[in-house]
C-alpha cells in the first residue's frame, strides 16, 4: 500500500485549472498581452469540426512556472461543454465563485506591470495573511490573485504614489 501511494505521488506533477470562456480572443488578449502568459499549445479545430474561420478554441497558457487552460463554449459535437444538454446557454456570469492563486516572488511588481499594459485592475494591492494581494477579473469574470510573502502589517494598502496605508484595505 506505501509503494502505491508513492508512485502515486512522484508521478502526479501539476495542477492545471481548466476554464470554460465565452469569447476566446477576447481571454486570449487579457492573458497574453494584458498579462503575459504564453501559448504553449492550442486546438483550432478544422471546417468539418464547425470552425470555418480557422480559430483558436482550446489553448494551454503558461507564466513563470503556472498554466492554465482555456477552452471557447461550443454547443455541439464532440468538444461540446453543455453538460450533454443540461443547459442550454452559456451562463451569464462564467467565473462566479472561482479563484486562483498564484504565488509570485513580487506580486507588487506584476501589478505594475500589469497596469502598463491596461489591465483594469479592480482594487489596489493589499495585504492579507502575511501576502501582498494583487486581483485581477478575467473577461468571463473569473478572479485571478497575484500573491507574494510581506512583512507589512495587514490590511495595508499601496497607494497610487507607491506609500503604504496601514489599516485601510477594502478588500
Amino acid at each position: 500500500m506505501g509503494t502505491t501511494s508513492t508512485t502515486t505521488a512522484i508521478n502526479v506533477k501539476q495542477a492545471v485549472p481548466f476554464f470554460g470562456v465565452a469569447d476566446m480572443e477576447a481571454s486570449l488578449r487579457f492573458y497574453i498581452d494584458g498579462l503575459g502568459f504564453k501559448l504553449k499549445y492550442q486546438w483550432i479545430p478544422g471546417p468539418d469540426e464547425g470552425n470555418p474561420e480557422g480559430k483558436i478554441k482550446w489553448c494551454w497558457l503558461e507564466i513563470g512556472e503556472a498554466a492554465l487552460m482555456l477552452q471557447e463554449f461550443r454547443k455541439e459535437g464532440e468538444h461540446n461543454i453543455f453538460l450533454e444538454g443540461k443547459i442550454t446557454a452559456i451562463p451569464a456570469h462564467l467565473g462566479a465563485g472561482v479563484s486562483i492563486n498564484f504565488q509570485c516572488q513580487d506580486s507588487l511588481a506584476l501589478y505594475l506591470e500589469f497596469k502598463s499594459r491596461g489591465v483594469n485592475i479592480p482594487k489596489r494591492p493589499s495585504v492579507g495573511n502575511g501576502l501582498w494581494c494583487v486581483n485581477v477579473v478575467d473577461p468571463d469574470g473569473y478572479k485571478l490573485w497575484f500573491n507574494s510573502p510581506t512583512d507589512a502589517p495587514e490590511e495595508s494598502v499601496l497607494t497610487e504614489d507607491g506609500s503604504i496605508v496601514q489599516g485601510s484595505c477594502d478588500c
